[in-house]
């Protein structure tokens, strides 16, 4: 096929995930798309993936994305007329010991608030699904019906021959040698065949996708690492209809294949591949066999399946996969490029993820922002850190050693530690803090008391550190904490035209005076919330914005993005200009008044106000704020002083009981108040109205702002959902998130967020009330409540007020 010269689209690779997003983008009008491959459609990873085809994940986007390929596949040969070795044979998962049986248990209860069918087996039921396993040590496992296997290299011929039909063009043997980019945008590639100009270009290119992102100027940070499984010959007797079955506790998985079983697994030890590059003509090619390597896997499941003894060995395909430093896969628009996406990284589920996540992918292109939220696998959840691909390979490799051990609430990855850290991080360290990680930064989580090692210590119910944060806890709300939140991601929004620009972005009002400080949100079309901060005015021309720690890429993007070309405003990351200590307690005013002659009285300096004062000898900006539910500020000190900032605080404030606290108690205490979390309460699939935030938005007024129209729509009818609070009576029944939520009986919905609340006493959740009648108040209130947890129903009481300092005395006080 000839090469064009124009196309709406380019899309690079030639595995499954560029197929879908090829088919997906012609169902979506984008006809006019090319398809370059460097080789032959699917002889990079897809040839040789396993096949498995699993559904559920931890969260509810990615769960029906994943839910979608499998409706896909289910069609696809009658839709496409090429046969594509799709069964639904239903998924089989085991449990060893109690704590994977209840991982089970909680991921059966995320399955149903999911909306997928997930049923818990006795040992013995699982042995008549799967008759050729023992169970000798299994206590307990669960079947999704609706799970399955495939042929990937069908699979994808498949989609691409969708692909073709509906007119795009697939052009094989056609490596790219660049991307052409022009005024910050790419505008299309340069090939071995001549340069196509395009309107987006769109990287899947599987293992190949980091070098193609450096092409662009992107990062892709992902690693490739060999991968095995051993084909045997058929074995007499096996049941063709077998599920696929994993087996976590011996980190291996099966699948059923012409009479014989597939098997393989994820070693504590795997090994990364192409440490120097992808070798040039690496198609259709898979790496020689380690069975030393693989020999591990292969005892665990000869214990598993004692027929596979005297089963012949057919072969041990060794392949190499790209995995991600979070076990994610990548989706989304490049924020260093615009008009480039990426859709890569699929960690040995590609063939799961294929048909939603192409789906995405193609909807995101044509509509030019996600369809829904997709914050689990936006290439814009990465920073700085994964610019270094020593780094990624370290935390790569853990997260592919982790892909069956337990997964524990709170957990830690402990690779490539420590990378950014608060100036304050050694004196700290020496007061007991734990450490957890954020986007690359160290934060204190808690702090351990003397003679207690600042270790967590995982298990699904309270953790050793439950205690150590309850003190934390308790401190904010008698006496004072102090919490170092340096890693706050913070930019400065400059210009002439600062305010009108942040006014159309900000659906609160932020053209108040000088030394103003508001909570807002930034809206997408469909009223969802992208960003969830605060703004700082300066003066006329300066804002100094606040967000959260691990939004500092996808914020600093999403709000650039949004500002209007034609104004003159500039948005500059300061991130690194200033530490942060946020002094909170109703005895904070005490404390910083002994370290400032500024006058800190409630006159003087009110609830949502900054001001410039001096601590120990440093200009120091001043915020009135609180998420935790008492006074206090945000000090927000130039980062060559935050040490001397922090000592005089502690040597005043200890007299009062000021400690330190950590991350883990501004959780707890943020729960207590109501305070919404964006990325599990609120994000771009939940608006202002429904999260309880109307508050927060300038509707009364007439102006202008991005996602107003929605919210004016979704204000004249009644609301589908609404946020609301629970809580349990039974102090052993754990809340952590995706619990199911049942109103007189049926489920409505789900936890977006769980913890303990240490003032009242009880476990706390969040989450979404649903009803596609409307979800009034009289409705919240006359249902009759219980929560799902670990698969067991138990009663609730629904909240629709902060179960602490409901009017905000305390805060405003």
């Amino acid at each position: 096929m000839s090469l064009p010269t124009h196309a709406r689209a380019v899309i690079i690779g030639g595995g499954i995930i560029v197929c879908s997003t090829a088919y997906h983008l012609a169902k979506n009008g984008w006809t006019d798309t090319v398809l370059l491959e460097r080789a032959k459609l699917t002889s990079g990873s897809t040839f040789h993936a396993a096949g498995l085809v699993g559904q559920l994940r931890t969260s509810a986007n990615i769960t029906q994305l994943l839910k979608y390929s499998v409706e896909l596949y289910d069609r696809l040969e009658a839709e496409t007329g090429q046969a594509t070795g799709w069964k639904r044979n239903g998924g089989l998962r085991l449990a060893c010991n109690p704590e994977r049986l209840t991982e089970i248990k909680r991921q059966a209860t995320t399955a149903h608030s999911f909306g997928l069918e997930m049923h818990l087996l006795s040992p013995q039921e699982a042995k008549e699904l799967w008759p050729v396993m023992d169970i000798a040590d299994v206590v307990g496992a669960a079947f999704l019906p609706t799970d399955g296997q495939a042929n990937p290299s069908d699979i994808a011929q498949a989609l691409a021959k969708g692909a073709r039909a509906a007119g795009v063009k697939i052009v094989e043997d056609c490596p790219v040698t660049a991307i052409l980019i022009e005024n910050g945008r790419a505008v299309g590639v340069a090939t071995e065949q001549g340069e196509i100009r395009s309107e987006v270009v769109v990287n899947c290119g599987g293992q190949w996708a980091k070098e193609i992102g450096r092409m662009a100027g992107v990062t892709v940070p992902l690693q490739s690492v060999q991968h095995q499984y051993l084909v045997t010959e058929p074995i007499e007797g096996l049941p063709r209809n077998l599920p696929t079955l994993r087996d976590p506790d011996r980190l291996i998985y099966f699948k059923e294949e012409v009479g014989g079983l597939v098997f393989g697994g994820y070693e504590p030890n795997p090994i990364p591949w192409a440490l120097d590059g992808i070798p040039k003509g690496f198609h259709f090619t898979l790496l020689d066999s380690d069975f030393d390597h693989f020999e591990p896997l292969m005892e665990q499941a000869l214990v598993r399946v004692p027929a596979l003894e005297k089963a012949g060995v057919k072969q041990l395909i060794n392949g190499p996969e790209s995995f991600t430093p979070d076990g994610n896969f990548i989706l989304g628009e490049a924020p260093e490029l615009k008009g480039f996406y990426v859709g890569a990284g699929f960690n040995a589920f590609g063939i799961a993820s294929a048909g939603g996540a192409g789906r995405a992918l193609a909807e995101w292109i044509a509509g030019g922002e996600p369809p829904f939220d997709l914050w689990p696998v936006d290439i814009r959840r990465f920073g700085p850190v994964h610019r270094d691909e020593a780094w990624v390979r370290t935390r790569t490799l853990e997260a592919y050693a982790r892909h069956y051990t337990m997964a524990w609430p709170h957990e830690e990855m402990e690779s490539g530690r420590p990378v950014r850290v608060s100036p304050l991080y050694e004196r700290l360290k020496a007061q007991g803090a734990s450490f957890g990680w954020k986007l690359g930064w160290e934060r204190p989580n808690w702090f351990a008391p003397k003679g207690m090692e600042p270790k967590d210590q995982y298990s699904y119910g309270r953790q050793n550190w439950f205690e150590a944060v309850g003190a934390e806890h308790r401190a904010a709300r008698k006496a004072a904490a102090l919490f170092d939140q340096s890693s706050f991601a913070k930019f400065m929004l400059i210009g002439q035209d600062a305010e009108a620009s942040l006014s159309w972005v900000a659906a609160n009002d932020v053209s108040r005076p000088s030394g103003s400080l508001t909570y807002t949100q930034m809206l997408n079309q469909r009223g969802g919330i992208e960003c969830d901060l605060t703004v700082a005015r300066l003066d006329e021309k300066a804002y100094y914005i606040v967000t959260g720690t691990g939004f500092a890429t996808h914020d600093l993007a999403w709000i650039g993005d949004q500002l209007p070309e034609n104004l003159d405003a500039k948005l500059v990351d300061v991130t690194s200009a200033r530490a942060v200590l946020s002094l909170m307690g109703p005895k904070s005013r005490e404390i910083l008044a002994k370290v400032t002659d500024a006058d800190v009285s409630n006159a003087a300096f009110p609830f949502g106000t900054v001001q410039e004062i001096t601590v120990a000898g440093t200009p120091v900006r001043a915020l009135r704020i609180t998420y935790v539910g008492e006074l206090g500020w945000e000090l927000h000190i130039p980062t060559e002083a935050a040490g001397a900032v922090f000592d005089r605080l502690m040597e005043a404030g200890r007299p009062k009981g000021l400690v330190n606290a950590g991350y883990r108690a501004i959780e707890s205490l943020r729960l207590e108040k109501g305070y919404r979390a964006w990325g599990s309460d609120i994000g771009p699939d939940h608006t202002p109205l429904e999260a309880g935030l109307g508050w927060a938005v300038k509707l009364k007024t007439n102006r202008p702002f991005l996602g107003r129209e929605a919210l004016e729509a979704q204000h004249r009818a009644p609301l589908k959902k609404r946020l609301a609070g629970f809580t349990v009576e039974n102090p052993d029944t754990v809340l952590l998130g995706r619990e199911t939520i049942f109103r007189d009986g049926k489920p409505v919905g789900w936890l977006t967020s769980g913890g303990w609340g240490y003032t009242v006493g009880k476990w706390i959740g969040y989450g979404y009330v649903r009803n596609p009648d409307g979800v009034s108040t009289e409705y919240l209130t006359s249902g009759s409540y219980e929560l799902e947890v670990a698969a067991e129903r138990v009663p609730a009481k629904l909240h629709l007020q902060p179960l602490y300092d409901p009017k905000n005395e305390r805060v405003r006080g």
